[in-house]
């Protein structure tokens, strides 16, 4: 299946290590649990009421206010450095809306319009993986130190359109570890089908070819392809950066939902 088809089917599932980061926050709900517990048995049989119905919203809010601080108070005060350096590039503008866990990046290349769209849904993926894996045991991980710390993949789609022609060339990869590994090169003669995030579209995009994969390819088609992307951008640089705002990103969107839940329950 399609990264771009992929990425719609997403929904449902500060440069920290995405493995310890899960560890402290594991760390962190079991030390606010020892701490608050005394505290939420106390203030439940006068608090209960004003917050709703239920005998856990007390210890439930103070649970959810203990971590949005502990996160808050983890956070960077300011734009991180990567993404002042990214922007100062004026290369690429990033699309970033609150709330949804798409990213879009968008750039003009001579007469060509290239998207670049990824997921954090990925991320989460990993994260509960990675955070699995550090359970079974210190010194594996300590073998790994060395590692890269975004040595997670995210699914990446590429669209490039040109006004002067009706068509688009799309580009499934993944990205990791500084890279984006081609699944496969697709032409719409729609561009609208091709690039248009809406189910018709979707549902359109199924029935056509996508292309062979990309490895299959000859050797040296495959590197034109890759001074094609290079040129315009698709390098080694984009590929640490996608990773890098992803994680900021999902940082960003937990501290969002603690907020808005607490918020929720307390009310």
């Amino acid at each position: 299946m399609s990264a771009l088809r992929a990425l719609r089917q997403l929904t449902a599932s500060s440069s920290r290590s995405l493995a310890a980061r899960s560890a402290t926050r594991a760390v962190a709900r079991a030390t606010v649990a020892a701490r608050v517990a005394p505290v939420a048995s106390r203030a439940f049989s006068v608090s209960a009421k004003r917050l709703g119905e239920g005998a856990s919203d007390v210890a439930l809010t103070q649970r959810l206010a203990e971590e949005l601080k502990y996160e808050t108070e983890a956070a960077p005060p300011t734009e991180p450095e990567f993404l002042k350096a990214f922007k100062a590039q004026g290369t690429w503008s990033i699309e970033d809306t609150p709330g949804l866990d798409e990213v879009t990046l968008t750039r003009k290349f001579g007469n060509e319009d290239i998207r670049l769209i990824f997921s954090i849904a990925d991320i989460q993926t990993e994260q509960e993986a990675e955070f699995e894996e550090g359970q079974e045991g210190v010194e594996e991980g300590a073998e790994d130190a060395d590692a890269p710390l975004h040595a997670y993949p995210i699914r990446c789609s590429f669209s490039f359109t040109k006004a002067s022609t009706p068509g688009a060339l799309t580009i499934d990869a993944m990205c990791q570890e500084g890279t984006f590994v081609i699944d496969n090169i697709s032409y719409y003669s729609d561009a609208k089908v091709g690039t248009e995030l809406t189910a018709e579209a979707d549902w359109k995009r199924r029935g056509y070819y996508l292309g062979p994969q990309f490895d299959t390819l000859d050797i040296s088609l495959q590197d034109e392809f890759d001074k094609f992307l290079q040129e315009r951008g698709i390098n080694q640089t984009l590929a640490y950066f996608v990773p890098e705002y992803a994680e900021h990103k999902e940082q960003k969107e937990y501290v969002s939902w603690l907020k808005n839940v607490k918020d929720f329950v307390e009310a």
